[in-house]
Parts: structure tokens; C-alpha cells; sequence
């Protein structure tokens, strides 16, 4: 998440105001998690105050560094905790589901994407991480399907579903070509 304009204060989701100092902490941060060094990125947002630690802009910061570290089940956390402080944004949805597929309970990450807010179904990364969890769980003409939609509305993840691990049945199969 990028945030333009770090000389002004920033409306925070749930109406606080993040004044200058803390903001930077929050850009460094997601500095640091973009350059892999999760460690430094977490430092910076435990110098936020204790009042901004639920911020929504925070919550989903320390999501992104323990997601890009895979630490998934710290991950899943804060994912679940922005599905609780803002449910109508998708992402919380989208990585929380990541997160427990990566964690091994597929059927769980199908569940939640599915009974997760109608918006998300506008979203290709929601077909195509379906499609996945369709695959993992063997049901095959549901993850074809939810591939199809994916193609359909992102072309370019016909080309990352070419290496996906997650979709080595269709792969097998022929459904996808590789390289």
C-alpha cells in the first residue's frame, strides 16, 4: 500500500488523524517491507503509538510484512482483523484466505472467499485464488471455471498460472500449458 503526499496528515480510516512523524514511520515501514527486511519494518510499527496500532492503514501495513516474510499464521491475524475493521474492503479477505491455504486449511480459504463481500467477485485475484483452492480440494471443473473468469478479466494471469504449483493438475491435465 503507497501512500502519496507524506507532508500532510492522513485520514485514517476510523477518523483518527496520523500526524507527520507518524506517517513516516508507517512510509518506512512499507520502505523496509519492500526491500525484504521485515524485521525493520515491524521495528517501525511498534514505535506507532498504541491508539494507532488498529489503524486500518497499519493493520494492513503489518499484514503485507508478515505475508511477503511468510508468516503466515501472524499474517492471518491481521488479516482477519482487517476483514473485522473494514468488511466491505476485499483485501482482507483475498490474503486472509492466502493465508490459511498456505497454512494447510484450503477448505477454510475456499469458505471465507466465498462467503466474503460481493465485491470480491469483481476480482480476478478472487477467481484465480479460488481456482486454486478448487484445484487443491479436487474439484476440477469449479477451479477450470473459476480460471476461465480469471483469463477473462486479468489476461496476464494466464501466464502466472503457466509455473502456479497450486494448479499442477491442470497443468497435468493440459487445461493450462507450461512454458
Amino acid at each position: 500500500m503507497r501512500h502519496s503526499g507524506c507532508f500532510k496528515k492522513q485520514n485514517t480510516s476510523d477518523g483518527q488523524n496520523m500526524d507527520i512523524t507518524h506517517q513516516r514511520l508507517l512510509l518506512a515501514a512499507q520502505g523496509y517491507s519492500e526491500l525484504g527486511l521485515p524485521e525493520l519494518a515491524l521495528a517501525e510499527l511498534a514505535e506507532l503509538p498504541e491508539e494507532l496500532q488498529a489503524d486500518p492503514s497499519v493493520v494492513e501495513t503489518r499484514l503485507s510484512v508478515f505475508m511477503q516474510a511468510k508468516r503466515y499464521k501472524d499474517a492471518l491475524q491481521f488479516g482477519q482483523k482487517l476483514c473485522r475493521l473494514l468488511p466491505e474492503k476485499t483485501s482482507g479477505f483475498i490474503h486472509s484466505a492466502y493465508c490459511l491455504h498456505e497454512l494447510g486449511n484450503t477448505q477454510a480459504a475456499r469458505e471465507l472467499l466465498l462467503n466474503g463481500p460481493k465485491a470480491l467477485h469483481e476480482e480476478a485475484t478472487f477467481h484465480y485464488n479460488l481456482a486454486c483452492y478448487e484445484c487443491a480440494l479436487g474439484n476440477l471443473e469449479q477451479a477450470r471455471a473459476h480460471l476461465d473468469v480469471s483469463f477473462t478479466m486479468d489476461k496476464k494471469l494466464r501466464d502466472f498460472a503457466k509455473n502456479d504449483p497450486d494448479l499442477s493438475v491442470l497443468h497435468e491435465s493440459g487445461v493450462i500449458p507450461q512454458k
